[in-house]
């Protein structure tokens, strides 16, 4: 869970800034529980065939304000289902944030990369460090706080206050 390696699909530019929620799971799908059905309709506003290239374990990464606009917790949830291991931007709305750590979603945030469409990535959340294999260049992300790494550990928040009850400090 603390390391993964994927490739990369890269929205960049004004393509890659403030991708808000109704861009990865428009609001006419989420009239739904069927997190496949959600899956089914990811990113298909911005980029229609992400669906039907995206892998498990591949990573999405973004520009700055990914996940603005409403509180949808169908958008990390559907990014998650359709196999995204790991979402990185520059920075991120800071309700998407929290709703994709609370489903076990990891996030980094990294204010300057390059890194481009098709890269091949190993990250290492615990360290918050992320390599381009094409390049050797290894970014460093802004530190997760514990309870977070916790949290993205067990599964996610539900599964995490199972097995803990709460956190402690």
């Amino acid at each position: 869970m603390a390391t993964f390696q994927g490739t990369v699909h890269a929205y960049s530019g004004a393509m890659g800034d403030n991708i808000d929620t109704d861009r990865i799971i428009p609001g006419k799908y989420t009239k739904t529980l069927d997190v496949q059905s959600l899956a089914a309709h990811v990113m298909e506003d911005i980029d229609p065939d992400f669906k039907n290239r995206v892998k498990q374990g591949d990573i999405i990464v973004a520009g700055d304000n990914f996940g603005c606009g409403s509180s949808r917790e169908q958008a990390p949830i559907a990014l998650k289902v359709v196999g995204v291991s790991v979402v990185i931007a520059r920075y991120f709305a800071r309700i998407f944030f929290r709703n994709a750590i609370n489903i076990g979603l990891p996030l980094l945030e990294i204010p300057d990369h390059n890194i481009s469409n098709g890269a091949v990535l190993e990250v290492n959340l615990l360290e918050g460090s992320v390599t381009d294999t094409n390049t050797g260049i290894t970014y460093k992300a802004t530190k997760m706080p514990q309870v977070m790494i916790d949290i993205l550990a067990e599964g996610g928040l539900v599964a995490y206050l199972q097995k803990h009850g709460d956190y402690v400090l």
